[in-house]
């Protein structure tokens, strides 16, 4: 699946705009419209777009109404919808028919619809909804308690928001087309060689394969789909520093008719772990940055680029250099900004929630159960993971996959569970990129199952928050005896850290620099500050969050908010921000 572009052969619609949205409280027939519609914003979450609690918090399904015109000439041509995202699940009907339906809210997927569509005003409809078990990722704990009323509880830490997150799109290609391209290459010092896998779909005559540079010059080019492209100088991407050439596929009848023609950005570096660091293009490389979340007012997880944009250059301006897409892969136009400006992404599958007993309002302290007898995620997760890597597969910025986020790989069935999980990643990456995955409090060091299938240990620790609550001193000692033990069973592994935070309130201080004022904060960040620069074995640190973001109500979530952001939800700094500045700006692992 390519990115949907408009180019000499393709035409392209955004179907963004004010949507008919309506609760299925009653059957509906998707060939009539919808009975009780109100208006919604596509692309966005629903949930705050509107002032009924009720409705905001509402489990269940959904419908979406929408309608497009297709003119005479455009149906010669092949109609493809394609979705950014529908979180969770969804069926597609066009004129009533029902077209694809689709698993999993964060990634795209896209159906052919020449058999559904005549000329002129076409219906579309989206049913969807917002329900996650046992089989999904995220996972949840599901009760359908009858009549079409559900009880959820899920079990991660972020508001499940729910709607078309991502743009909508009509595309046209001819009949025959590119529906697939990987730049797949191997490195030799300045020297690069191109590999494409280039999927075409109907009968051409002949092709040409372009790579132009960054001055839209042509370095290298070849008449063979299956034809090494070889650049002679590589100018090799950087983190903050970004250099992007363009594969250019051209498809010819016999006629020498051009058919179809793509243009794909990439990126070439090399990426190594070894002597427990992580190297990008043979240099050492120090994770600088944050977890992050979509989530913005009244978008919830809609996609917000002038956000994005703006978060982008104020963790530059901070010295920031990377980020994870916790705990999804984030919409495909700020993966594309990420590679652009240089940042270096840990991208992360929805595998949230894979932890039968996690309750947020227990903090640290979450009891044992049997997460790997009752879960039956391995479809999904496998779904989730083959269209992220379909996704992201050229984009420079991502150096490592993510395929879980604080599982419980203390339990008994983790490794055997998460072994094939990451074969199965390992064999999907072409480029052959780390794996890791996320680790919780609670699989420490003398309890997790899984460390040795890792190629970098991932923590996210709370020592001075959930456990050692008020008591930096001994956050310290703790924090400093479980890196000893992580690096004595692995010492060749890298460790970074990939969430570390306080929930702080906006414009607290206490002169005693109590929890939940901005100067506990800053004195917590030291603290870990403190331990990380004096292990040569610990190669980065992306905080917990970016910025305060939305979640389920709860006593330790103060307005329904995670508080551990840097930044208010508002993007408005916290007293920490100006000392990462410094810190980043100036840092120098030793």
């Amino acid at each position: 699946m390519l990115y949907p572009e408009q180019t000499v052969t393709r035409t392209l619609e955004d179907l963004s705009g004010l949507w008919k949205f309506q609760v299925e409280d009653q059957e509906i027939d998707p060939k009539q419209a919808l009975p009780n519609p109100m208006w919604m914003a596509v692309p966005a979450s629903f949930n705050d777009q509107i002032v009924d609690r009720k409705l905001h918090d509402h489990i269940g399904w959904f419908w979406y109404e929408t309608k497009f015109n297709i003119p005479v000439d455009q149906m010669k041509k092949r109609n493809v919808l394609h979705f950014g995202s529908v979180t969770q699940n969804c069926e597609i009907y066009v004129n009533g028919l029902k077209i694809a339906e689709h698993i999993g809210g964060f990634t795209p997927f896209e159906v052919e619809i020449d058999k559904a569509i005549h000329e002129g005003e076409n219906d579309l409809k989206v049913r969807f909804n917002n329900l996650l078990d046992n089989t999904t990722i995220p996972t949840a704990d599901l009760k359908n308690t009858g009549s079409g009323d559900y009880q959820m509880r899920t079990r991660f830490d972020f508001f499940n928001y729910s709607g078309i997150h991502r743009r909508v799109q009509l595309y046209t290609t001819n009949r025959t087309y590119l529906d697939h391209i990987a730049v797949n290459y191997d490195v030799e010092g300045s020297k690069t060689m191109i590999h494409p896998d280039i999927h075409v779909f109907g009968n051409y005559g002949s092709a040409k394969i372009k790579v132009l540079d960054e001055d839209n010059q042509i370095i290298a080019q070849s008449d063979s789909l299956d034809g090494t492209l070889v650049i002679a100088n590589t100018h090799r991407w950087q983190p903050m520093n970004a250099y992007l050439y363009r594969l250019q596929v051209e498809l010819f009848s016999n006629k020498n008719e051009l058919l179809d023609v793509y243009t794909q950005e990439f990126g070439v570096r090399t990426i190594e772990v070894k002597d427990h660091k992580f190297f990008i293009n043979g240099m050492p490389f120090y994770f600088k940055g944050f977890g992050r979340h979509e989530d913005s007012l009244a978008r919830g997880k809609g996609v917000n680029l002038p956000l994005v944009n703006l978060d982008y250059h104020i963790m530059k301006k901070m010295g920031a250099n990377s980020f994870r897409t916790s705990h999804y892969p984030y919409d495909e136009e700020a993966m594309r900004l990420a590679d652009r400006m240089g940042f270096v992404v840990i991208d992360e599958v929805p595998a949230v929630g894979l932890f039968e007993s996690f309750n947020v309002s227990l903090g640290g302290r979450m009891q044992a159960g049997e997460t790997w007898v009752h879960m039956n995620t391995m479809k999904n997760h496998k779904h989730a993971l083959r269209e992220m890597i379909e996704r992201d597969h050229d984009h420079p910025s991502v150096v490592m996959w993510s395929v879980a986020n604080e599982p419980a790989s203390h339990e008994p069935g983790a490794h055997e569970y998460f072994k094939e999980i990451i074969d199965y990643t390992k064999k999907l990456d072409p480029q052959k990129r780390p794996v890791t995955v996320v680790n919780i409090m609670n699989a420490d060091a003398t309890k997790d199952l899984i460390g040795d299938l890792l190629d970098v240990v991932c923590l996210n620790r709370y020592y001075g928050w959930y456990v050692d609550f008020d008591d930096l001193e001994q956050a310290k000692d703790q924090l400093q005896k479980e890196l000893s033990i992580w690096n004595e069973k692995f010492p060749d592994k890298p460790i970074i850290f990939t969430e570390i935070g306080a929930d702080t309130v906006s414009g607290m201080h206490s002169v005693m620099r109590t929890p939940y004022s901005e100067e506990y904060q800053l004195d917590y960040y030291k603290a870990n500050f403190e331990i990380f620069d004096n292990c040569d074995y610990v190669q980065g640190e992306q905080l917990w969050n970016f910025a305060d973001f939305v979640t389920e109500p709860g006593m330790i979530r103060i307005g329904a908010e995670n508080r551990k952001g840097v930044f208010t939800r508002n993007r408005e700094p916290k007293l920490i921000a100006e000392y990462l500045n410094n810190r980043w700006n100036n840092f120098h692992k030793k």
